[in-house]
């Protein structure tokens, strides 16, 4: 570390005036002895820990194992909290409350003697809200994924973690699935520490937090249960002291660069949609133009590698056997942009030049792929001006291209009425349209894209529908499901004037996603559209309610977008 350089830590513990004493005293009481105040870096372990995430109930135990880490190097090491996002069990959704987590992170590195950041993260959201927060302080951060459960076995059968969710209804009606079935079912799915195991939101936010760079090689694919991991954290808490030595921040990594790796890599595993929007986010904060386009320009022709459900057949244990996001990396080769640095110092190709593929029914070649083109489709057309996605690797090829009659449902509520209603006007080509589930219009833009069909067509096997909607779907779901509507239907995006009967053409194909009216009655409907009154008046909700922004800008609030920087102003005491 260069002398001239001073720990920013410095600035509240290395000053033997009245602050200085106050600050060194107070920590004193936790038995810290003289030398920890005195030119150690100080280290941050941001811990999204709680018993009300499910997937991040170990990270207490991984806070001590990066402690350990944090010591060896010559670091002194401070655990706190932030707010723990569990996506399983928050109501309305995490997505909500994402931002509110970025902002808990962002002020507790700011607002605190810190020197580098170590986030421990897990659920879906955890991992976006804590790295928006850290890069708009922009200090030297390292990522440490609490990692995906080991496999579920249910009858001989390895079930997935989350992907066998969406089969329960179907099972249900078809398959005489009684309540105990389902609770066997239910004791098998989960049956260790960590999150989905499928390549859902939390294994992409994992997989994507080591291709843009932020983590050491290989923690990403490792199974939460591994012993491999707890190395990994281990030393990911030795690697954090030196990236402090190095001033190896966060901007130095996230450049765009790294954005654009981040995007080919998840078109090649397969990755959820909800990359866009935590992604574009993240580059928001960290200042880099992240546009909708640049996930279609460079994801839509990148061959599919990664045979992990929901898009394929297996689960994350299997594909850190196969090898694991190394060999991605390296199959991707020139996709990529190998110069790119890495949290370990090292680049992109440099990190991944060596590794070994166990299993091509895991992960196959870029001259054999499971499909020659994955990623995301972004759709245009007069049904969503600013733009929807599509993910084509989930989806049904017969219904890429489509018209089809809108069946219409006003909210979440009329959708639960009336969806398994035997008298519902719906067939196999008509178009679900789901409105009020945007950014504002729920708050919080909840995962419920890919609503569940008819109980009467699933009757006559029925597997698949166009549906349609402003909110997300959960990257463990699959389906021909177009998301993110914009604008969405609370703002008064042509989303909110589709009326039952009219027809609607997806093609995925020619990106167009259109509303068959004339623009005359198109202009007609939105003249007499209302907007609906707000769904809170006060607190964080109302204050999200006021700045969020469209999903093709993240869904941030527009309050945060853009790096504010680590100086905090100097107590007045």
């Amino acid at each position: 570390m260069s002398e001239e350089r001073k720990l920013r830590s410095q600035e509240w513990f290395g000053g033997d005036d009245k602050m200085g004493f106050v600050h060194r005293s107070w920590m004193r009481n936790q038995g810290y002895p003289d030398d920890y105040f005195r030119g150690k870096p100080v280290i941050g372990i941001c811990n999204t820990w709680s018993e009300l995430t499910p997937c991040n109930g170990h990270l207490r135990e991984v806070a001590e194992r990066v402690k350990r880490g944090v010591i060896e190097a010559g670091g002194f090491p401070l655990e706190f909290p932030v707010m723990s996002l569990g996506e399983t069990i928050m109501r309305p959704t995490t997505m909500l409350f994402r931002n509110l987590a970025s902002m808990d992170t962002e002020e507790s590195i700011r607002a605190n003697p810190l020197d580098g950041v170590v986030l421990l993260t897990g659920c879906d959201k955890t991992t976006p809200s804590t790295i928006m927060g850290a890069c708009s302080v922009d200090l030297p951060t390292i990522v440490v994924p609490g990692g995906p459960m080991l496999n579920g076995r249910f009858r001989g059968e390895t079930i997935g973690s989350g992907s066998f969710n969406w089969l329960i209804k179907e099972k249900q009606t078809n398959e005489a699935f009684d309540a105990d079935d389902l609770r066997e079912a239910e004791i098998c799915a989960a049956r260790s520490i960590g999150h989905c195991n499928t390549m859902g939101t939390a294994s992409t936010m994992a997989v994507m937090s080591e291709a843009l760079g932020l983590t050491l090689p290989g923690i990403a694919s490792l199974p939460a249960a591994d012993s491999r991991k707890r190395v990994m954290q281990q030393l990911s808490g030795r690697r954090i002291v030196e990236m402090v030595k190095e001033d190896l921040t966060m901007s130095k990594i996230l450049t765009r660069q790294a954005f654009e790796n981040a995007i080919v890599t998840n078109a090649a595993v397969g990755g959820s949609t909800n990359l866009i929007i935590h992604l574009t986010a993240i580059a928001r904060r960290i200042g880099v133009d992240l546009r909708l386009e640049d996930f279609d320009r460079l994801g839509s022709g990148v061959p599919l590698l990664v045979n992990l459900m929901p898009s394929g057949k297996f689960l994350m244990e299997e594909f850190c056997y196969a090898g694991g996001l190394g060999v991605v990396m390296k199959e991707l080769g020139d996709l990529l942009h190998g110069g790119a640095i890495t949290a370990n110092g090292q680049t992109i190709a440099d990190n991944y030049r060596d590794a070994k593929c166990y299993h091509r029914e895991v992960i196959a070649t870029r001259e054999a792929p499971l499909q020659p083109s994955a990623g995301i489709a972004v759709l245009r057309g007069n049904l969503c001006e600013n733009g929807a996605v599509i993910k084509p690797s989930a989806a049904t090829p017969a219904l890429m291209k489509h018209t089809g009659r809108a069946v219409v449902f006003e909210s979440m509520e009329d959708y639960h009425a009336r969806i398994d209603d035997p008298e519902l006007d719906i067939d196999a080509d008509c178009v679900i349209v789901l409105k009020g589930v945007g950014p504002r219009g729920y708050p919080g833009m909840p995962e419920v894209g890919n609503v569940d069909l008819p109980e009467k067509l699933i009757r006559q096997g029925v597997k698949d529908m166009v549906r349609i909607s402003d909110g997300r779907m959960s990257g463990t779901a699959y389906g021909t499901v177009v998301l993110h509507v914009s604008p969405e239907s609370s703002v008064g995006g042509t989303l909110a004037v589709v009326r039952n009967g009219d027809r609607i053409t997806l093609d995925v194909e020619q990106r167009l996603l259109q509303l068959e009216i004339s623009e005359e009655e198109l202009a007609r409907r939105k003249a007499e559209w209302r907007a609906p009154e707000p769904r809170a008046t006060r607190g964080y909700v109302r204050i999200y309610l006021d700045h969020v922004e469209q999903a093709e800008l993240g869904a941030d609030l527009d309050i945060l977008t853009g790096k504010s920087g680590s100086t905090v102003d100097r107590d007045l005491h």
